[in-house]
């Protein structure tokens, strides 16, 4: 297996998604035709552009952490501060995709723009896979959110089991799916705990060509069952590892909001795939921000390096198969 260190990949397909600018802690960011300040620890530096550029309809204000917040970098409290004519939620849209965007009490809008990266390269893994089996493979998301990893999936041609704990969550990958008139895809969404549905198609024998993971720090499952990622991940991830075809194309891992670096999401997929062939990327997912209007291109000769925000840690492992797609 080839292993490739340390990637840091960002997406440059957005068109209603932009990182206008970012420092003194926080970010400044364009959601469609609305423009949001929000919490960003790592930018530790100063803006490019004057305080009073940054006008907003939404500005997220954090809370005062407790002592466990503060030992266990937990908290997420604070909330937003939004214009009255801010919408309660709006049309945005990726390639094919169509989808809402609304702030949501965890600082965030309804879905991770950073994450584009991974849904165009499990786009191309997917094609690759369906040229050469005739047939669409199978790819599990689990901790799947919003929807628009497995809309974007199906949209390429793969059949997707959505998985995801909170009712609320399904409820809004089924406007999404809605919204992009994808009805008759075959995407089967359900509502469960993750380990406890790997387990039970475990039993059944079930197999997938590909699984998408993005689970959160720590949660609860619908019957009260409790996530921590440093508990629970590893083991996930070997029976997720058991729930593979023998035609395996993939699978992607994405940690946020943990104190490890991308080695830690790397080497326990290496552990996974050792023997396997195919190849094994690990790093950073990252948003760029754009160039200013009088700014001259970015890595052009003369020109300013790229300023680059580190949003999650991955690794993603795809067979000798899905980099022909690539």
């Amino acid at each position: 297996m080839r292993q490739r260190h340390l990637s840091l990949i960002t997406s440059s397909q957005w068109q209603d998604y932009e990182l206008l600018d970012s420092g003194n802690l926080r970010k400044f960011e364009r959601f469609g035709p609305h423009r949001f300040i929000r919490p960003e620890p790592q930018a530790m530096w100063h803006p490019r552009t004057e305080a009073k550029e940054w006008q907003a309809d939404g500005i997220f204000i954090p809370g005062k952490l407790g002592k466990n917040d503060q030992e266990e970098g937990e908290g997420e409290g604070g909330g937003w501060q939004l214009s009255e004519q801010l919408p309660p939620s709006w049309q945005l849209r990726y390639q094919s995709l169509r989808f809402l965007a609304r702030p949501t009490p965890f600082r965030h809008l309804g879905f991770f723009p950073e994450q584009a990266a991974h849904w165009d390269w499990c786009a191309n893994a997917v094609k690759a896979f369906t040229a050469y089996h005739k047939r669409p493979p199978r790819i599990l998301n689990l901790f799947a959110y919003s929807g628009l990893a497995s809309l974007h999936a199906a949209d390429a041609g793969a059949e997707v089991t959505h998985l995801d704990a909170s009712k609320k969550a399904v409820a809004q990958a089924f406007e999404n799916r809605d919204m992009c008139a994808m009805q008759h895809a075959p995407i089967r969404f359900i509502t469960d705990d993750a380990t406890s549905f790997v387990d039970r198609e475990l039993r059944r024998k079930k197999r997938y060509e590909g699984i998408i993971l993005d689970p959160p720090k720590y949660g609860r499952g619908p019957k009260g069952e409790f996530w921590r990622i440093e508990n629970h991940l590893t083991p996930l991830l070997q029976k997720c590892r058991q729930l593979l075809s023998k035609d395996a194309l993939l699978m992607v891992l994405t940690i946020y909001a943990i104190r490890a670096s991308s080695l830690a999401a790397h080497y326990a997929l290496a552990d996974l795939f050792d023997g396997m062939g195919g190849s094994l990327e690990s790093g950073e997912l990252a948003l760029e921000e754009s160039p200013l209007a009088h700014e001259e291109p970015k890595f052009a000769e003369g020109g300013a390096p790229k300023r680059l925000i580190s949003q999650a840690n991955f690794a993603r492992w795809q067979s000798d198969l899905a980099m022909r797609g690539v």
